[in-house]
């Protein structure tokens, strides 16, 4: 990878996120990249990355963090509640091949 940039990598990183990890609706897959969090999330993750400390647990509290407004911003619910189990474990393993690669 040898991305030197810190902009290159997170324009990388989001575009992984965001075409790998979706939030489940009613069994509807609306993918982070299209619902507009792919960058969000990655800017958030960074710090995990480049401190080398990206853990199951950390994430989700990242996920957690990060406020979804639904019902046109009548409620909010944590990113964590959205994406299945699985998306998550699917956005450790992104961010472990980046702590690696970096």
């Amino acid at each position: 990878m040898a991305r030197t940039n810190t902009t290159e990598l997170l324009e990388a990183l989001a575009a992984e996120i965001g075409e790998n990890v979706y939030i489940d609706i009613a069994k509807w897959h609306l993918y982070l990249s299209d619902a507009k969090l792919h960058t969000v999330v990655a800017e958030q993750v960074y710090p995990l990355i480049t401190a080398n400390s990206v853990s199951e647990d950390r994430v989700i509290s990242v996920l957690e963090s990060i406020k979804v407004k639904i019902g046109g911003g009548r409620k909010e619910l944590p990113l964590s509640d959205l994406i299945p189990l699985q998306g998550q474990v699917n956005l450790v393993d992104i961010l472990e091949k980046y702590q690696r690669e970096i």
